[in-house]
């Protein structure tokens, strides 16, 4: 009963003819064991020879309803249930869902990131998705769940090139997707959990310049460029503003430097482990590139003083947040 009650929310998307059909697919795509195809669906719910199944088919082949609508729902509904209050933290991520087929639209070659190592690269064909989750802690679980509520397919750029699009980029894809969350979620403050691959000064800028900034945590390159703010321009100085001030010490300087002075810090569940005890140092700077917007960040240098785990850096926008929020 409170599964149909949740799933009303989602019925003016349909027509009442449709709305019946999509229903089946979703209590279907629950209750499938292995693929969740839509045949497989049809057999899970004693629909095996339904003699109209082509109907189900078309919900999917030929949508005319939103997805974008359906993506807005979903996430009002996990925010109400598990982000009530408080900041709203979320993760972003790509993943290659494999597929050969030739008819396969929007089909491309990509990098395996499950099969691949530093040592092995692996190449695999298929669609790549980029999707948004809700991350939540579940108290049942004991641990951090992603929960998906908005995905979209992000082409090659050698698909584009044949459909005559512009191609635009993982990063643009990202960038357009957090500013459709912030104008669903308003004020809500957003912290978004990225890999290295949205360590982009072009797209950080982008989302921390908006109204309500879209605040991201994602991992920073130990050679990254770093200056302090620029110092305040005198009315009287001719020539273009200064975008950062002096040039500060790469963090694998840092990292090598006797003076520099680390701290502890025990984390729960640091890759496995229930407790480990880390070193970390952090400062705010200015990550800037020629051609490219400055974004001032709050870094966090990590070192395993038991030297187990390589040193790793992170970065956020969020100049207020706290090492231990970074990394936890």
């Amino acid at each position: 009963m409170e599964f149909m009650v949740m799933m009303i929310a989602f019925a003016p998307l349909f027509s009442q003819r449709v709305w019946p059909h999509a229903l089946t697919l979703v209590i279907g795509t629950l209750l499938a064991p292995g693929k969740r195809t839509v045949s497989q669906i049809l057999w899970v719910m004693g629909l095996a020879n339904e003699p109209q199944f082509q109907r189900y088919h078309r919900v999917l082949n030929r949508a005319v309803w939103s997805s974008r609508q359906a993506s807005r729902i979903l996430l009002s509904i996990l925010v109400k249930t598990f982000a009530a209050d408080g900041v709203i933290v979320m993760g972003l991520d790509d993943t290659i869902e494999r597929r050969w087929g030739k008819r396969i639209a929007a089909r491309g070659i990509y990098r395996d990131p499950v099969r691949s190592s530093q040592e092995h690269f692996v190449k695999t064909s298929g669609l790549r998705w980029l999707s948004l989750m809700l991350l939540v802690p579940i108290p049942w679980a004991q641990r951090v769940w992603a929960l998906p509520f908005l995905t979209v397919l992000a082409p090659s750029e050698r698909y584009n090139q044949t459909q005559g699009r512009r191609h635009k980029a993982l990063t643009d894809w990202a960038r357009q997707m957090l500013v459709q969350v912030r104008r669903w979620l308003g004020n809500r403050p957003i912290v978004v959990v990225a890999d290295s691959s949205f360590a982009a000064l072009d797209f950080l800028a982008s989302v921390s310049h908006l109204p309500h900034p879209v605040h991201v945590v994602t991992r920073l390159r130990l050679d990254a460029a770093l200056y302090k703010p620029a110092p305040p321009r005198d009315a009287h100085t001719i020539g273009r503003p200064r975008k950062v001030g002096q040039r500060l010490p790469t963090l694998k300087t840092r990292l090598e430097e006797s003076t520099t002075r680390w701290q502890s810090l025990t984390l729960e569940g640091w890759y496995g482990q229930h407790t480990y005890t880390l070193e970390w140092v952090s400062q705010r700077a200015v990550w800037y590139h020629t051609g490219l917007p400055p974004v001032p960040i709050r870094w966090v240098l990590v070192r395993d003083p038991l030297g187990k785990l390589e040193p790793q850096a992170f970065l956020c926008t969020d100049l207020e947040a706290t090492p231990a929020q970074v990394l936890l």
